[in-house]
């Protein structure tokens, strides 16, 4: 296969880039490439690899006149113009199931970090307060009141953890989950109010952009707290900053931004956040076996064979 040329646009780790180039001609650009810029290799480029930030436009597309598929390295692929891919035939495959564990490992992760406030006592005892009187109290997890928005593969994961704390779960999402029997809340807003945790597990896209509004926002109320796992897109970040700042929000905890990897000020200087770098897969083994999942979806193209993790749809 040492002919099949593949076009990378973002990163990916060491051990798929490692597969890819023992494999294929591999050329690097940017996803905002300009019409006619990437040179003669791009008539030639049969796979396209891109991560779950990435912005995939039709114009991208266009300047592909040989690709047949694009591998997302992430669950995520609203960037990617499908429709475009479509409509040129253009198979596009992501890696579910294989990060489901981690994302919902970080979900509670931030959402303990932020009721306990390890971050804020952490440096607490780092700075020697400490010695000048105790630590503020915080808030107790087992046993409140948890809401998961979307119950997909992450969010009925992130449900199962909190059994383990003794957790009131209930849901919302576009329809009712026959197979689970935690208890669905078909309105937002009625979830919020109902809820001290608030746990964003949907999926991205214009569908679900700005979604948790200020509406939603003031129905958690000062005393609840949100947690982001999903996507930045899929909160209002300037009605979560101006519910924080007025106290109309308890505290948040975030993996996602609007803007990333831009985080506004304004977040980073609120004490009652909790904030990480998109990084809620990263662990060693997870991107290990989202790396091998890439690599098989490309392996399964070239070979003839199923594609083993196409997109919905």
């Amino acid at each position: 296969m040492e002919d099949v040329h593949v076009l990378q646009v973002a990163y990916v780790p060491h051990f798929l880039e490692d597969q890819m180039k023992r494999h294929f001609q591999v050329h690097r650009a940017s996803e905002d490439a300009a019409p006619g810029s990437l040179g003669e290799f791009a008539a030639k480029v049969r796979i396209l690899v891109a991560n779950g930030e990435s912005t995939i436009r039709a114009s991208l597309l266009e300047q592909l006149p040989a690709l047949e598929l694009i591998v997302v390295f992430g669950v995520g692929y609203d960037g990617v113009d499908v429709a475009a891919a479509r409509a040129r035939g253009i198979a596009v495959t992501h890696t579910p199931d294989v990060l489901t564990d981690d994302v919902a490992d970080m979900a509670f992760a931030l959402l303990l970090a932020q009721a306990r406030r390890v971050v804020e006592a952490d440096a607490f005892v780092r700075a020697r307060r400490w010695q000048e009187g105790p630590f503020p109290w915080s808030f107790k997890v087992s046993g409140q009141k948890l809401g998961v928005v979307g119950m997909g593969r992450i969010g009925r994961a992130v449900a199962a953890r909190a059994a383990a704390f003794s957790m009131d779960v209930s849901y919302t999402a576009r329809r009712q989950a026959e197979d689970v029997s935690w208890r669905y809340q078909p309105s937002l807003v009625a979830l919020a109010q109902e809820v001290d945790f608030l746990v964003v597990c949907t999926y991205g896209g214009a569908s679900t952009r700005g979604l948790i509004s200020a509406e939603v926002l003031d129905a958690l109320g000062p005393d609840g707290r949100l947690i982001n796992i999903a996507r930045g897109s899929v909160v209002d970040e300037n009605a979560l900053i101006a519910a924080l700042q007025q106290g109309r929000l308890g505290g948040a905890a975030l993996d996602v931004y609007a803007h990333e990897p831009n985080v506004p000020e304004a977040l980073c200087a609120l004490p009652n956040v909790v904030l990480t770098p998109h990084s809620a897969s990263a662990t060693t083994q997870t991107r290990k076996s989202m790396s091998d999942l890439v690599f098989a979806n490309m392996q399964a193209h070239l070979e003839g064979r199923p594609l083993p993790t196409p997109i919905p749809g």
